[in-house]
């Protein structure tokens, strides 16, 4: 028997890009009334839609992996920057994303066509997630950011990213039309991302391909620095030395 009291109602988000899969789990979770009492709150056919449905409130997200505009991967990561994350289980024709699926803390991964048993198995098994298992995640390049504010969930696309500010605990994202912040690290960004973001200060990132020119100016008390300049940014940004090097080397490729 279910462990879920007919007071509480489980809401769930379906995403699944092909219609006939989520009518597929819809028909099953109606199979589980009444012994199983829920709700299906939203059906989407991408993770950014799933992401935004979520943000209207939701305990369950049944979601498949290989989807557009996101998929479930990325999709679950940002999930768990909730203040009241769902809990994700993952409905796929797929084997080979079931390691992938439990390092983003899935409650479950299962195979379809999906058996009622089996669905209702994993459901029951949805608790809130730790703090712990949160740091824990792991940093495959993603394609947005995940911003928190005043409790609303935004991501921000990687390709909108200018350079990375780190200042105390927490890291600004620059972009051309507005500035966030966030709780992470450069080093994990700049593993994270590879060469797509050069570090040019022990406190800043920037998009590589967006690198200019590489100069000499001078600083505030009139001592000579070396800076970088943005392509369509008045942004001048300084240059320590122990990344003299790697940021010329570059700047070099550039010009020629």
């Amino acid at each position: 028997m279910s462990n879920v009291t007919t007071a509480t109602k489980l809401r769930i988000i379906i995403a699944d890009d092909e219609a006939n899969a989520r009518r597929r789990l819809f028909d099953l979770l109606d199979e589980l009334e009444p012994g199983f009492p829920h709700r299906v709150v939203a059906e989407c056919d991408n993770g950014l839609a799933a992401l935004q449905a979520a943000e209207r409130g939701a305990d369950v997200v049944l979601m498949d992996i290989n989807m557009p505009e996101m998929d479930g991967l990325e999709a679950a990561r940002h999930l768990l920057r909730m203040d009241k994350a769902p809990r994700v289980v993952f409905v796929t024709a797929y084997e080979q994303h079931a390691l992938a699926a439990f390092e983003v803390q899935a409650v479950d991964y299962l195979l379809k066509p999906v058996r009622r048993e089996r669905l209702l198995a994993a459901l029951e098994r949805a608790k809130p997630i730790t703090q712990a298992q949160l740091d824990a995640l792991p940093r495959g390049a993603r394609r947005y950011f995940s911003v928190s504010e005043r409790g609303r969930l935004i991501l921000v696309p990687v390709d909108d990213v200018i350079f990375l500010r780190a200042e105390q605990k927490y890291i600004t994202i620059i972009t051309e039309k507005k500035e966030y912040l966030i709780e992470d690290s450069l080093t994990r960004i700049e593993d994270e991302f590879g060469q797509a973001f050069l570090r040019i200060h022990r406190n800043c990132l920037v998009k590589s391909d967006l690198i200019e020119t590489f100069e000499r100016d001078a600083d505030d008390q009139g001592e000579t620095q070396w800076i970088v300049t943005l392509r369509g940014r008045a942004d001048r940004l300084p240059v320590s030395r122990r990344q003299h090097a790697e940021v010329r080397r570059l700047a070099k490729r550039i010009s020629e």
